[in-house]
């Protein structure tokens, strides 16, 4: 079986190969090999991800009127954000819905992949451009525990 293509990203703890194709990041990868609890994949619940999306999509509007972001990041990240309030690439929300860390895992996906496929809408590849490479969006995008209960909303 041939190995898959990866890429190279960094945080904290060093390198970490992340799949190519992969709309997450390296804290993310890390989460999926340290975390697995319940096999029950964050995925399965759009409507926490959409909500997730929605207040990316939010903060984003905000900082470009706080004059944090260009028109053209904004672009991105809007487009993005949308793709991910219409259920597109929920395979990208691998997260075990049990793991720990009061939530750090799962907001750090949700911004890694809100992140990487804004790059690729501004004609980027993932985690190039440090403006939108994790974990400066944490601050600019609202990116925190905080946000968790925003997502608590009812599944249907």
């Amino acid at each position: 079986m041939p190995t898959p293509a990866t890429r190279t990203e960094h945080d904290l703890l060093g390198e970490k190969a992340v799949h190519a194709d992969a709309y997450h990041g390296v804290q993310t990868a890390r989460a999926l090999d340290n975390l697995p609890m319940s096999c029950v994949e964050l995925r399965l619940y759009p409507n926490l991800i959409k909500a997730f999306a929605m207040v990316n999509f939010a903060a984003a509007r905000a900082n470009v009127d706080c004059g944090q972001f260009s028109a053209d990041i904004l672009k991105g990240i809007e487009a993005a954000c949308q793709e991910r309030m219409g259920a597109e690439l929920l395979d990208q929300f691998r997260l075990d819905v049990y793991q720990g860390g009061a939530g750090t895992s799962t907001n750090m996906n949700a911004n890694e992949a809100i992140a990487n496929r804004a790059l690729e809408r501004m004609g980027h590849a993932k985690g190039r451009v440090p403006l939108l490479q994790p974990p400066r969006p944490r601050e600019l995008l609202a990116v925190d525990e905080r946000r968790l209960p925003l997502g608590a909303v009812k599944e249907e």
